[in-house]
């Protein structure tokens, strides 16, 4: 493990290696989550078979008492755009729930998110996830060897445009990961290409775009956690963990390996 300039941590293969350990009990748990969501569960519900998912692979939760977080993942419900807390809350037929969930292994984070409808949702709705999911799938295709952070922000922020009228939350962005589930460079959802810490091997980024139905504009709630659009306008967020190695680009939280929509995006897979 090594620094790069401004703080940026690059990681050995073995290391990466690790991170893509942590990434794989994430993206199981996310789809054990997926099957779960249903009218009727409480969030709280949700976050004890995360929980349980997380430590029976042998892992430990990454938000749990992270600065004080009281739950294992967050659950943000319609307009809650992210870092929602799970509690009582009932899940009802409509509604929008995104799930962001962090695991450690042996000291190495992955970290991801996925926007579940509870049941059928309007077109509109069905429309703000897929793209939500694919300006994720832009940005990280953007990203190459020597290239530079904000090339994957500009994709992210021109598959939005180009979609219509969605508002691209500003105040949160991506991040880098690894020995810590926060890390340097910041990842935005919008901006110029061509700026920020050069793209290397080694370095692990986590890309997740937060699009509203409306407004950019957000606010925390009381429990100085959640946050929701200003609006009351319905959000959807989506994550993953990725870097690149020699060969191609790798998503550590992808159970493939982001192989098949990479490959769709016509972008070398470098996983291993």
């Amino acid at each position: 493990m090594g620094l790069l300039d401004r703080g940026v941590e690059i990681k050995t293969p073995e290391q990466i290696d690790a991170m893509r350990r942590a990434g794989l009990v994430v993206g199981r748990t996310l789809e054990l989550l997926r099957g779960h969501v249903r009218a009727g569960i409480t969030t709280a519900e949700l976050d004890g078979i995360a929980e349980d998912s997380i430590r029976s692979a042998g892992a430990t939760p990454s938000f749990l008492g992270y600065h004080g977080f009281p739950a294992t993942i967050c659950t943000s419900v319609n307009d809650e755009v992210v870092h929602g807390i799970p509690g009582e809350r009932v899940l009802a037929e409509g509604d929008l729930v995104s799930i962001d969930c962090g695991a450690i292994v042996d000291g190495w984070h992955g970290d991801s998110a996925i926007t579940v409808s509870v049941g059928p949702v309007p077109a509109e709705v069905e429309a703000l996830m897929a793209v939500t999911e694919q300006a994720m799938w832009r940005g990280i295709a953007a990203a190459h060897l020597g290239g530079r952070v904000t090339d994957i922000s500009h994709a992210v922020e021109q598959h939005v445009r180009a979609q219509g009228g969605f508002g691209i939350v500003e105040d949160y962005t991506g991040h880098g990961i690894g020995s810590a589930m926060h890390q340097p460079p910041d990842v935005p959802n919008f901006g110029r290409a061509g700026k920020g810490p050069r793209l290397v091997p080694g370095l692990a980024l986590a890309v997740e775009p937060m699009i509203t139905l409306g407004t950019q504009e957000t606010d925390l709630l009381a429990d100085d956690w959640t946050v929701v659009s200003t609006d009351g306008s319905w959000a959807a967020h989506f994550e993953h963990t990725f870097t690149i190695t020699p060969e191609g680009t790798w998503v550590l939280t992808a159970l493939d390996g982001g192989e098949q929509q990479l490959s769709e995006l016509g972008v070398k897979f470098g996983g291993r």
